[in-house]
Formats: C-alpha cells, structure tokens, sequence
C-alpha cells in the first residue's frame, strides 16, 4: 500500500516496547550472499500500485542473473481498465498463480509488499512446491479467515468506497501515468482462505520491517506482523527506510531479495 503510515493505520496499534537492531542502508550489502545464486523471482506489488512501481528493483535483480517478473494485480496499473466491483483477494492471488503457472515457474522467491503479502499468503497455499522462499515487506501476513481490513484494526480500512472502488486519497487530479489507481473494495474486506498451510508452512520465509529513520521499530504500523513472524520462526530483518523502500532503497532491497534461505 501507498498511502502515508498514519493514514493507513488510522486507529493505531497497542505495541509492545522491544529493542530490535536495525539494518541501516549502508550495512545491508554486508548480508548478502547471492554472489554466486541466481533466482527466479515474483515480485507482487502493494494496493493502488502495479507491476511498473518495481521496474527498478526488476533491473537491479536481472542486472544480477536473475529472472523477474513483475506481473500487475487485475484493475491495477497498466491493468487499471478491467476494475470493476466484482474483483476480491482470490482475483489478485489467482493473477499470481496463474503467472507461476501459464510461465511454467519452478522454485520461486516470491516477494510480497503490503497489501502484496496478502496474495502471496494466498499463493503459497495454492502452489507451495512451486516456491523456493516467501520474502515480506513491510506486509501484512495473515492467517485463515483474516482480510486485510481485519488486520488494520477493527472499524477497517476506513476511506471511502465509490462505485466498489477505494481512490488513493494522495492522488490528485490526473497526472500522466504511471500513477497509482483505485483498489477494488473487496481485495480488502474479503478474508483469506487458506487449506494447504501443512505444507506452504514449511517454506523458507524472511520478513522485512520497514522503519522510518529515528522512529523505534516496536512503533511502526508493521511491527505486529514483523512479530507474526518472529513467533513462527522466520528470518525477521528491520531495515531503515519508508514504507517504499522499492523506490528509496532499491539496492539494498534487493540485497534482502537475493539472500539464500
């Protein structure tokens, strides 16, 4: 998702004070051993965006050895003309599956930002052995029966719906694309249906937590999904940077993105 920290956590979050290392930028390479990997990788972008907002990371990545695709969520993006009121959660996961699918995907690290990390739970229930590793940014992670408005707090992602769309309240007037566009409501209220996770739990995953410089990870919007992951044992990162670290730290990003499981 896009929209600014306090904005999309209107409510607020009860966290608890917990002291966390943080990944600063310039120590991020120093983690990386993707010297000698090369990866398959889906990169799934967040709400209101598309597949063009992660074009850098795309080029870093391939620049690397590695193959990409950054595939664009039905109504979104490039894809924007097909919105419509009838598009949920399992459109955007089913857009994921069938890439992996239709371009014949094996051992995969699929990638998940935001509103991202909602599809790509989704996927890896559908086509587990598909994937190598699950990486998530600054995401939400949801277990069975949760939707994405669930997980923002109890009243929901509270922005008005026109015509079964929610407009991205930043956006003003109609600049040239690229841009961010409406998300169809239902990608958010409909909750996640999951039925494999015997098998998808037992994939590699890190979790990236995104923190703005200065700020104390434990009071960032994410931080209950970063400790989701610490509870189940995932690779759990804190990186300094704002929510689009695709756009503001793309390298070392992709660092985090290359790192073998």
């Amino acid at each position: 998702m896009k929209m600014n920290r306090f904005l999309l956590f209107s409510l607020g979050l009860a966290l608890t004070a917990f002291s966390l290392p943080v990944l600063r930028a310039a120590d991020a390479a120093a983690v990386s051993s993707a010297a000698d990997k090369k990866f398959t990788c889906v990169l799934v972008h967040g709400a209101w965006g598309g597949g063009w907002d992660w074009k850098h990371v795309d080029q870093l990545l391939a620049a690397d050895g590695n193959k990409v695709y950054r595939p664009t969520l039905t109504g979104q993006g490039e894809r924007s003309h097909l919105a419509g009121t009838n598009i949920d959660l399992d459109t955007h996961i089913q857009d994921i599956v069938n890439v992996i699918l239709w371009e014949n995907l094996h051992d995969v690290v699929l990638v998940g930002h935001s509103y991202g990390g909602m599809v790509i739970t989704g996927v890896a229930d559908r086509v587990p052995g598909r994937l190598r590793r699950l990486v998530y940014v600054d995401a939400f992670v949801p277990t069975n029966g949760e939707s994405a408005n669930r997980l923002h707090g109890t009243t929901g992602i509270d922005l008005p719906v026109t015509n079964g769309l929610i407009p991205p309240p930043w956006l003003k007037g109609n600049p040239p694309p690229p841009h961010d566009v409406p998300q169809p409501a239902k990608t958010f209220s409909q909750p996640i249906t999951l039925t494999n996770q015997a098998v998808a739990g037992k994939l590699p995953v890190t979790y990236v937590l995104t923190v703005d410089p200065g700020r104390p990870a434990e009071q960032d919007p994410f931080y209950p999904f970063y400790q989701r992951a610490l509870a189940r044992g995932w690779k759990a990162v804190v990186m300094e940077g704002d929510h689009n670290v695709q756009r503001s730290h793309p390298r070392e990003l992709v660092k985090l993105i290359e790192l073998a499981p």
